[in-house]
């Protein structure tokens, strides 16, 4: 089977040929037909992720068809197409991972190949409206959102949510989630085009942070916001708790921006705000994001689909941040 794999950091995937995968007991291999990328793939290639093991082959976001099962895994899942829960062994508190934790495609080899083995357990059916190819990129950036937004976000029906950094995966597929939940859906970008994008897809404003009083602007057009999903920190953290609503929440997926500068935290308690953070989900939040997907008939965005052996120039595009929505690995020809 052919798989893109890295084997040293800062150089790119290699192109490899490996003996078809055999599952164990309660596994299954899935063959792929589509793939997607996260920025946690790029920061693995960096060095810029704890616990790195080479080599390894990449990718969290696969859809594919189940071809061989392992002892105790039920027959049923043989030839079905599936979408690939990402979390392995989130543990019993729902409030938090375990340290058993892990993210497939770093330890355990991932989805940049034609097969990935894969627990029994994390499989789901494919929803039936989704293309291989929007089914790839679904989960990871699916389940981050979802988690984000309703478990520890706690959004509700009628209440305004800003999501910043619109264009990225998460960000973008949090928007579409919250479009079905939310009264108003704001988003913020240092890009106009993205900022025109999201609007076409339904979000009721946009603002580009890197125009003075862009905050300000946004309080006089919409009032100050119930819930914001951020994934940047950085010095601009520090408007979203000017922006927040007295009791509103603010949560934190990723730092891409790096540490906050000087919080006011008198804003904190004054307000009542709600500060968390949150980390990929449960299963049980896989399973609710993936109803909502299916009941709303959600289809992610797909900036770009390029074949498996392309990966490397996907990265490059990822790392500079020019995608709207997904990039996605097409491994063969069905993934369309």
């Amino acid at each position: 089977m052919r798989c893109m794999v890295l084997r040293e950091l800062k150089n790119p995937l290699v192109a490899e040929q490996r003996e078809p995968l055999q599952p164990a007991e309660g596994q299954a291999v899935v063959r792929l037909h589509a793939a997607a990328l996260n920025r946690r793939d790029y920061w693995i290639t960096q060095g810029m992720y704890p616990g790195i093991r080479l080599p390894v082959v990449l990718g969290s976001d696969g859809a594919g068809t189940v071809v061989r099962i392992g002892d105790g895994v039920p027959h049923h899942w043989s030839r079905q197409p599936v979408v690939i829960n990402p979390g392995w062994n989130w543990g019993d508190d729902p409030r938090a991972q375990s340290g058993e934790f892990r993210i497939l495609g770093m330890p355990a080899d991932g989805t940049y190949a034609e097969e990935v083995v894969v627990p029994a357990e994390y499989l789901h059916a494919r929803p039936d409206h989704l293309t291989w190819t929007e089914a790839a990129a679904l989960p990871l950036g699916g389940l981050t959102a979802y988690r984000a937004l309703f478990t520890q976000g706690q959004l509700r029906s009628g209440q305004s949510v800003l999501i910043t950094g619109i264009g990225g995966g998460v960000a973008t597929c949090a928007m579409q989630l919250a479009r079905h939940a939310a009264g108003r859906v704001l988003v913020t970008s240092s890009s106009d085009e993205k900022l025109q994008r999201a609007g076409e897809l339904g979000a009721d404003a946009g603002y580009n942070y890197r125009q003075a009083g862009w905050a300000r602007q946004l309080i006089a057009d919409h009032g100050r916001v119930d819930l914001i999903i951020d994934s940047a920190g950085g010095e601009g953290y520090a408007d979203l708790l000017e922006l927040a609503a007295p009791g509103g929440r603010i949560v934190s997926y990723g730092s891409t921006a790096g540490k906050p500068g000087n919080l006011d935290l008198f804003k904190v308690f004054w307000k009542q705000l709600h500060v968390t953070g949150s980390t990929m989900g449960t299963p049980d939040d896989f399973r609710s994001m993936l109803e909502l997907v299916q009941r709303q008939t959600i289809r992610p965005v797909v900036d770009q689909v390029v074949p498996l052996e392309k990966a490397n120039e996907a990265l490059e595009k990822m790392r500079d941040s020019r995608q709207f929505g997904k990039i996605v690995l097409a491994i063969d020809s069905s993934s369309q």
